[in-house]
């Protein structure tokens, strides 16, 4: 089962699949208008995971040049793409773009960084703050703590500071 069909199976209406379905049209052919542009190889992958449709650019050499430090230029791309879908369809996009496996890689890491900090905490009753985080980044470990019993995690901070704290439930 595809994760298209999977999300039809989990409560996606077909409408919404073929909306997602045609952000993720569009999103590639921006993409791939974008990387002949730059002169950069790259296979795009089109996918759709529960609401939102999910674009994947990989393999080339160049890649790592649009992700950036920290993924800034990636979240730039992204914006970029969402304001291309929206202008094509008159809706706003809730699209996720990675390049070179950068937001996969990411998304396990700071899930490993949430599990961690959250076992510490129930193991030493202190509580931890973690560095600034996206708003993607935060939900990532929010739910990686929560998965632990006996803790919760709070985000604090104002943007571009905010930060998400771990503590005893």
């Amino acid at each position: 089962m595809t994760n298209a069909e999977s999300a039809v199976a989990g409560g996606v209406s077909d409408d919404l699949e073929e909306r997602l379905v045609e952000e993720g049209e569009i999103a590639g052919d921006y993409l791939e208008q974008f990387l002949d542009i730059l002169d950069y190889d790259g296979d795009i992958d089109l996918d759709v995971e529960g609401d939102r449709a999910v674009v994947a650019i990989d393999g080339g050499e160049d890649l790592n040049k649009l992700v950036g430090r920290h993924g800034e230029v990636l979240d730039a791309l992204q914006e970029l793409t969402r304001l291309a879908v929206q202008q094509s369809t008159g809706g706003r996009s809730r699209l996720m773009l990675d390049v070179a496996g950068w937001r996969a890689r990411r998304r396990s890491d700071l899930a490993s960084l949430g599990a961690t900090v959250a076992r510490r905490v129930q193991n030493t009753g202190v509580k931890e703050a973690l560095k600034p985080m996206t708003p993607f980044e935060r939900k990532i470990v929010h739910d990686a703590v929560a998965q632990v019993e006996g803790v919760k995690s709070e985000s604090e901070g104002e943007e571009p500071n905010r930060r998400v704290v771990v503590l005893k439930d």
